[in-house]
């Protein structure tokens, strides 16, 4: 009897033993505080981040609420422009001549002259990196036939593509409140916008010829490639900025937002993170 309770008494001590290293040198991956990353703090009035090839959202903040663009309505003007050369089977090397509106047009410029010839190219870049507003009000007068039928067209464009809370007045991104947009919409259209080839060189670019492209983003961030920036007094900073790693696009939108790049890198940080959990 003794000799039974003895082996009984070492196969219970066993078994413990086999559950605490179990316990101890548990294999199955658990999620810990430094895997599931912290959700970023922005100070941006509307912002929001998507994946930019499926257009699932990773982060929103306010992102139906109406905001206002600035210049990165240019986005929206070269998508336009890129339409129209590729209904109609015009090349991107081809010129055009300045307007008289165009000149002197208000805010960033490419100083522009009236019945300068300039490539639609040329002009691409100059609205892209360095935001030209004489450079977008050429565009829309000679793509458009007038301005107003370009912005006509823009707005349909908007529509066309699903946005719900956006309204264009001019290609320029000028101030007016009756031109405005929402964060989740300007994501929308950032995203249609990248799947165009020749937009999305543009926007890479950081120098084409004496244009040195202001959107810090594709030299500070890594994978950094794209899209605009925008300001003005009275629609604050605004930012859309993108980056791709390791094949996961992401594209961020903030409005009305001091601290606009650091938010975006602190939002595409989170959204890299969140894709790294997802796949591990």
């Amino acid at each position: 009897m003794k000799k039974i309770l003895l082996i009984i008494s070492l196969l219970a001590a066993f078994g413990l033993g086999v559950l605490v290293w179990f316990y101890q040198n548990d294999t199955v991956s658990k999620p810990t505080a430094t895997e599931i990353p912290a959700i970023p703090t922005v100070s941006a009035k509307q912002a929001i981040l998507i994946d930019g090839k499926t257009g699932e959202c990773l982060y929103e903040k306010a992102a139906d609420e109406k905001g206002y663009p600035a210049s990165t309505t240019k986005i929206m003007t070269a998508m336009v422009v890129l339409d129209i050369c590729r209904e109609q089977n015009i090349s991107l090397k081809e010129k055009i001549t300045v307007p008289s509106n165009a000149e002197g047009v208000e805010g960033s410029s490419l100083f522009l002259k009236t019945g300068q010839m300039k490539t639609i190219e040329n002009l691409l870049y100059g609205i892209m990196l360095v935001s030209g507003n004489d450079g977008a009000t050429a565009l829309a007068s000679q793509m458009g036939g007038k301005t107003e039928y370009f912005v006509q067209r823009m707005n349909e464009k908007a529509e066309k593509i699903g946005c719900t809370g956006t309204h264009f007045e001019n290609p320029t991104g000028l101030f007016s409140e009756n031109h405005y947009t929402t964060a989740r919409d300007l994501a929308n259209i950032a995203r249609h916008a990248m799947e165009n080839d020749d937009f999305a060189d543009i926007v890479r670019t950081r120098q084409y010829k004496n244009y040195y492209n202001k959107n810090k983003t594709i030299y500070q961030y890594e994978g950094g490639n794209g899209i605009k920036i925008g300001y003005t007094r009275k629609s604050g900073r605004t930012l859309v900025a993108s980056s791709e790693r390791n094949g996961t696009l992401l594209i961020c939108v903030l409005l009305s937002d001091g601290n606009w790049f650091n938010d975006a890198y602190s939002l595409m940080d989170y959204g890299f993170n969140i894709k790294g959990c997802r796949d591990e």
